[in-house]
């Protein structure tokens, strides 16, 4: 039997990919032929046409919209979560392969316009294959957010390199408000290669152009997620009127949805055929965009920016204890699930927070960005630290897998964790709740800030008080080690005691 899939996460770093491998490795076991295409953050190559022509079925391990889904129409197939395929890679296969007998035979391809839609249990499947509303604007929303990280990374950075330039240069921490005020245009007529003042302000004003594009963007893919192609125009529009106004990134995520469902109405109407080659090029566009304009303009653009303005109000009169409290929260939440829809919740707050209009060094939402990324460290981390301290309550492949949790924890790659918290659900994950809620805490509490929105310790430079931002990791990395350690030593785990006894006995016979 030939498979095809397909694999994408919402940042299209790590689950993606460990998705892929888990499938490919699992179909090798079961004697099945697999064949996947990432669709991750580099881009994706996708599948050669004969090799999808060929395959007996379609595995959908993606929590965003497939890309050009028609290519696996009429094909038996089974769609799930890509946390899925990483934790159960055996059970989609099999899943997949059931579904592939189930399926009625058929000598030729069934017609696109009809695709089989037969799942291992014979009910429909996820995504917008059958899926729950409440499953469909998740992937809406991450496919919106997934476009919208690399914007926050790049002009994040570049914001942060100028903050740290213009410290320098200006002689104080007062240099980084002094380099949002001066006017680019002064600088450009005069620029001087060796006035670090002058760099300073260049690269603010590209980290904040960058910036720029937050909201449209975050509208702009929301609306494609929906619509495809004809919910762009209509989307990045919304969002920039959204910008116009002042609604921020709340704006943004209502023209994005609005956006996306008036296109994809629009682009179903039958019309005649003479109008149908300029649909797509002129009415789907216009009549989009005019109705999202108005609405965002004249409707709900004010309210919108209201209730932003109270949200950012609320956040920057927060201090001592209630700052503390949401560090505690966003790191338990980041360390409940490792990369699943809650630890995605927190990380798409800090991340659209960075959207926020008037932001200066040391300000609420950069905290709130330390929090969320210290807190997305601690579980790989941790569970290194325990696999090198106590290797006899590990099997040897969760100790092979604790070396690259080194790596994965450090660059703030949460995914790191999941083989531990896969083969140990409730000790793992109740011991990464504790530890990365302490580092969420710690973080607020001293103050620690970063733009970027990722990069772990290879941003380290770019963190305000980076001293006090390590401090905080490594206190909730030992915490969580010491409740891993504490609670797999309190509970005899049979299949550490059967790995060792294995290994014990390939010793012997070596």
């Amino acid at each position: 039997m030939k498979l095809v899939a397909v694999t994408s996460c919402p940042t299209g770093i790590a689950h993606t990919y460990m998705a892929a491998e888990a499938l490919e490795q699992a179909g090798k076991a079961a004697g099945v032929e697999v064949h996947v295409e990432t669709q991750g953050s580099a881009g994706s190559t996708p599948l050669d046409p004969a090799l999808v022509a060929s395959a007996d079925g379609v595995i959908y391990a993606a929590d965003l919209e497939v890309k050009d889904k028609q290519r696996f129409a009429g094909k038996p197939f089974v769609d799930v979560g890509v946390k899925k395929a990483v934790h159960d890679a055996p059970g989609v296969i099999a899943a997949a392969v059931a579904a592939v007998e189930q399926a009625p035979a058929h000598d030729a391809p069934a017609p696109a316009a009809a695709p089989v839609s037969t799942s291992a249990g014979g009910q429909a499947p996820a995504g917008d294959r059958g899926a729950g509303a409440g499953t469909k604007v998740r992937q809406w929303l991450m496919t919106g957010v997934s476009y919208l990280i690399p914007f926050v990374a790049a002009g994040g950075i570049l914001i942060a390199v100028s903050f740290m330039l213009a410290q320098i240069a200006w002689g104080g921490a007062e240099g980084a408000i002094e380099v949002t005020g001066v006017p680019v245009e002064d600088v450009v007529g005069a620029f001087d290669v060796a006035s670090l003042q002058d760099w300073a302000v260049v690269l603010n004003a590209t980290g904040s152009a960058a910036f720029g594009f937050l909201v449209p963007v975050l509208s702009g893919f929301i609306a494609y997620g929906i619509a495809d192609r004809p919910g762009l125009v209509p989307g990045f529009v919304g969002g920039a009127t959204a910008v116009l106004v002042g609604a921020g990134f709340l704006g943004g995520l209502v023209t994005g949805f609005l956006a996306g469902f008036l296109a994809l109405w629009i682009s179903r109407w039958n019309v005649p055929r003479g109008v149908r080659g300029i649909m797509p090029v002129v009415v789907v566009p216009l009549l989009s965009s005019l109705v999202v304009g108005i609405v965002m303009l004249v409707l709900v653009g004010r309210p919108i920016a209201a209730a932003m303005d109270g949200l950012t109000s609320w956040l920057n009169g927060l201090s001592g204890a209630n700052l503390v409290l949401m560090g505690a929260l966003l790191g338990a939440m980041m360390g409940f699930d490792l990369g699943g829809p809650v630890n995605k919740v927190a990380y798409t707050f800090a991340v659209t927070g960075l959207a926020t209009e008037g932001l200066t060094t040391g300000a609420v939402q950069y905290q709130i960005m330390a929090a969320v990324m210290g807190a997305g460290m601690v579980a790989p981390l941790a569970l290194a630290l325990a696999t090198t301290v106590r290797k006899r309550l590990f099997t040897h492949a969760e100790q092979e897998n604790g070396k690259a949790a080194w790596l994965l924890g450090l660059s703030f790659i949460s995914e790191g964790a999941i083989p531990f918290a896969a083969a140990d659900p409730w000790r793992i994950i109740v011991s990464s709740l504790v530890g990365s809620s302490v580092t969420g805490a710690l973080v607020m509490a001293f103050g620690s800030s970063v733009v970027a929105p990722h990069g772990g310790v290879w941003v380290l430079p770019l963190i305000g008080n980076p001293l006090g931002f390590l401090v905080a990791v490594a206190a909730g990395m030992v915490v969580t080690a010491l409740l891993v350690i504490v609670l797999k030593t309190a509970k005899h785990d049979p299949l550490v005691e059967a790995d060792r006894a294995a290994d014990e006995r390939d010793l012997v016979a070596a």
